[in-house]
């Protein structure tokens, strides 16, 4: 599964425990264009995107060999994105704007996950 379904935003908005949400996303590009196609999504968000709803990049990495994982949980990419908290994220993926740049994620991915998770301790 690729895109984020209406009935898991609102699943998530109604667990809200309030404050910051780090956003989780492992990804696993298509080998044909994934890479350049998730790069322009990424550039969109960064232009109008990301400072309207407040998400700030804490990491991007290239998923190197897993040392403990059941075959098929390599990832190409690791993003962690935090939001000022979870009504923020909902609003940027029901914006117009940002649903008009959705298809270049669609088109990059083969899998993805995507797990809010919220701060411990802070």
């Amino acid at each position: 599964m690729i895109e984020i379904e209406d009935h898991a935003l609102d699943a998530m908005l109604a667990d809200d425990p309030g404050g910051p949400v780090v956003m989780l996303n492992l990804l696993r590009f298509r080998p044909d264009g994934g890479r350049e196609s998730y790069q322009r999504y990424a550039e969109a968000l960064r232009a109008e995107l990301n400072p309207r709803y407040g998400l700030h990049v804490v990491y991007l990495g290239a998923g190197d060999p897993a040392l403990v994982a059941e075959d098929g949980q390599a990832w190409d990419m690791v993003v962690l994105v935090r939001y000022p908290d979870r009504p923020s994220f909902a609003a940027m993926v029901r914006d117009p704007e940002y649903r008009a740049i959705t298809h270049l994620r669609t088109e990059a991915l083969v899998e993805s996950v995507l797990q809010p998770t919220t701060p411990v301790g802070a």
